[in-house]
């Protein structure tokens, strides 16, 4: 069969043989619908129309794509595959445009989403990246006058004012939604147990941050491939801690302030602020959004005890969907109510309650654990749910999940020590503490997660590849 196609040179007698192969009958009504893939020859196919890659090309691909997972662990179907198919047209009609891509897919696009979403600078700002076209104004019935592929981008002339769009072709294969044809920016996670991350935990130089961006992009991939990172060789006084916590962005302030720098002896009423221990949790399961990053750095310690303690809540997450998936379910919808009220002037509660596993809704994917026992308000709501069985089910659901969090092979324990800074997600690693005897001096300061994000996608991809998925 190979040979034989190689040995095809019309377009006519290549199209007969693909139709021939998917067994469809396409008609010339319908030469738009997709081609299944791995039913033709496709090596063949672009031999005929000798198209091919330089060689140049092909590694700076490669390079971009192995650079980016070995830095990142993002998946490498960030960078595109934009070839045109070269045996088929791009159409249109009435309600879409149609692009036949290499890979053996056709996409289509509404006129009105294509009208909406033109890329050209009296449509969308060249600076502010926000958009200026009036989508009100567009008519529902828009479709093109005209389409034209060029080599880097698809011309749409519109019929209703001849307005002229242009769409990069790793654009339109980028935003691609029927089908979806590429995921879009996702970064692997290492889950981790304390045997993994005992003997070498994810660690950078202070020197090396503060000297470069490409210094911030190895803090901020380990930071989301872990969930957490040391940075070590940290001047041991507040002001160079400051410094480098703006590196990544600026401290969060809430009722604790900005950038901390406390000590036990509860000038803010919360355990934190005491010598007493603490249990594996995340902070501010009472704001609407907790925070994001935390940053610690211990100062001075003149006494015993003290150690901290890590946990991957997402690793945790995952053995409890395996061990019990009934309680994971539970933990996903009971919601829970949660305050801080320590200080005469300060009662804070969100705007709405949280169950402890929170996920994406469009993905599924868990993006938050949200776990403070001593922070939980008393739970007198339900939310339609019967009482007589989400009551029991939610106190077994929790003792799983403090089992699970408290195996020796979950906690990761180490002691902090001066000149070694500790960031960690909050969204997803839960830290504590035991109790501790002595002076004990630290600094440090939240970071939203949303500025962490920002500055971690700048740093590792660049801000050419962020843009191209706005």
């Amino acid at each position: 069969m190979r040979r034989f196609l190689k040995s095809l040179s019309n377009l006519r007698q290549v199209r007969q043989i693909a139709r021939s192969a998917q067994r469809i009958g396409r008609t010339n009504a319908d030469a738009n619908a997709p081609i299944r893939r791995n039913t033709i020859d496709r090596p063949a196919i672009r031999s005929i129309y000798s198209w091919r890659a330089t060689p140049q090309a092909q590694h700076a691909l490669s390079a971009r794509r192995n650079a980016l997972t070995r830095n990142m662990g993002v998946n490498a179907n960030v960078v595109p595959r934009t070839v045109i198919s070269p045996h088929h047209q791009v159409s249109f009609d009435n309600k879409k445009v149609y692009i036949p891509w290499d890979e053996g897919v056709t996409s289509s696009y509404h006129n009105i989403w294509l009208r909406d979403s033109c890329q050209c600078a009296s449509c969308f700002h060249p600076i502010t990246k926000q958009r200026l076209v009036d989508t009100f104004t567009i008519p529902t019935s828009v479709h093109p006058e005209s389409v034209e592929a060029l080599d880097a981008a698809l011309k749409i002339t519109w019929k209703n004012d001849g307005h002229e769009s242009f769409y990069p072709w790793d654009w339109l294969h980028l935003h691609s939604y029927q089908p979806v044809l590429e995921k879009h920016l996702s970064f692997r996670r290492v889950l981790w147990s304390r045997d993994d991350v005992q003997d070498n935990p994810p660690v950078v130089e202070c020197s090396s941050v503060m000297s470069s961006d490409a210094g911030v992009a190895e803090l901020t991939s380990k930071i989301k491939l872990y969930g957490f990172c040391f940075v070590d060789d940290v001047p041991v006084n507040p002001d160079d801690t400051e410094k480098l916590i703006n590196r990544i962005s600026f401290p969060r302030q809430t009722h604790y302030g900005g950038f901390w720098d406390f000590t036990s002896d509860l000038a803010a009423n919360d355990t934190a602020y005491t010598d007493l221990a603490l249990g594996l949790h995340t902070d501010g399961t009472y704001f609407t959004e907790p925070p994001g990053l935390q940053v610690l750095h211990l100062l001075l310690h003149n006494g015993s005890g003290g150690e901290s303690v890590l946990a991957d809540g997402f690793k945790a997450a995952r053995i409890l969907r395996e061990e019990a998936p009934e309680h994971y379910k539970t933990l996903s919808r009971i919601r829970i109510p949660a305050h801080s009220a320590g200080n005469k002037d300060v009662c804070i509660r969100p705007a709405s309650t949280s169950p402890i596993l929170n996920h994406d809704e469009a993905t599924g994917e868990l993006i938050q654990v949200r776990w403070n026992n001593d922070d939980r308000s008393t739970m007198d709501r339900w939310e339609g749910g019967d009482p007589d069985v989400d009551v029991i089910r939610f106190y077994e659901a929790i003792r799983k999940w403090h089992e699970i969090v408290t195996r020796r092979e979950t906690e990761y324990w180490f002691k902090l020590r001066p000149g070694r800074t500790l960031i960690f997600d909050n969204w997803r690693v839960m830290h504590g503490r035991s109790a501790f005897d002595g002076e004990r001096r630290l600094c440090g300061a939240y970071i939203n997660m949303d500025d962490f994000e920002s500055r971690m996608r700048l740093t590792n991809l660049g801000r050419e590849v962020v843009l191209k998925y706005l």
